[in-house]
């Protein structure tokens, strides 16, 4: 069954009804017909089973037949992550919504070979991404995108984690199933918010890492091989998502 997006403020009692680029995808693309059953996404853990009522390519017009709602996962994690040029950073936003981070924080580091002229155009991209990505996968949760900043500015969602990490090639760091466990040990449950830091090739510069680690952000290493900063960020999001929703006696 295919799977269509619509934000939650258009979902309502009388029916659904998609915008012209899911119906133009629908209808011209998907070949779409009177009759047939889609599925719904709305971003926010609400999935429609849904029947097309009206196919058309600028407003096709769904009834829904089923209602059905997806908890959110007990901890989520926001990603900041260092822009990378050509379509990695694309790549990035895609597995990182895969793998149901809540909110998503490109940083402009000193690093960073590529420059955002257009913020709003490239924001706007981001999210078709990820909504493709959503449609895709049928994860029922859309990450949060966040403007461009600066890693000394996105030091403010150090302060809302409760267990900041931080991927370095220096020393002193730790796997992340150690800072997981080290604070199940000391807490009763998981850590409701989780803030990951990840470096574009080269990684931070030595300030940065000296601005981000004197803040209390835990270093860890993602293993003995220097990886794409892209392999950095799924690498590091499928670990922790693997410990964090391991079985736990």
């Amino acid at each position: 069954m295919h799977r269509f997006y619509l934000p939650p403020e258009r979902v309502t009692e009388g029916g659904l009804t998609l915008d012209e680029r899911e119906s133009h995808h629908a209808v011209n693309v998907l070949r779409l017909r009177q009759g047939e059953p889609v599925a719904v996404l709305d971003g926010r853990g609400n999935e429609y089973t849904c029947e097309a009522i009206v196919a058309d390519a600028r407003a096709t017009r769904l009834a829904v037949r089923q209602h059905s709602k997806t908890e959110p996962l007990p901890y989520r994690i926001t990603l900041l992550q260092a822009m990378t040029k050509g379509k990695s950073m694309d790549f990035i936003i895609q597995k990182a919504t895969e793998l149901c981070v809540h909110r998503i924080v490109p940083l402009a580091a000193g690093r960073s070979v590529v420059k955002v002229d257009d913020v709003e155009a490239r924001i706007a991209k981001w999210q078709a991404i990820a909504i493709d990505s959503i449609k895709q996968c049928g994860c029922p949760w859309l990450p949060i995108i966040e403007r461009p900043m600066s890693p000394r500015e996105s030091l403010a969602f150090h302060g809302e984690s409760d267990l900041p990490l931080i991927a370095s090639l220096q020393g002193g760091t730790r796997h992340p199933r150690e800072w997981v466990m080290d604070y199940l040990s000391e807490h009763d449950g998981l850590p409701r918010e989780i803030a990951v830091w990840i470096g574009p090739e080269g990684d931070f510069t030595p300030a940065e890492v000296n601005d981000i680690q004197s803040a209390g952000v835990k270093p860890i290493t993602l293993g003995q091989v220097i990886l794409r900063s892209e392999t950095a960020a799924v690498y590091c999001l499928s670990a922790l998502n693997y410990e964090l929703q391991a079985p736990r006696g």
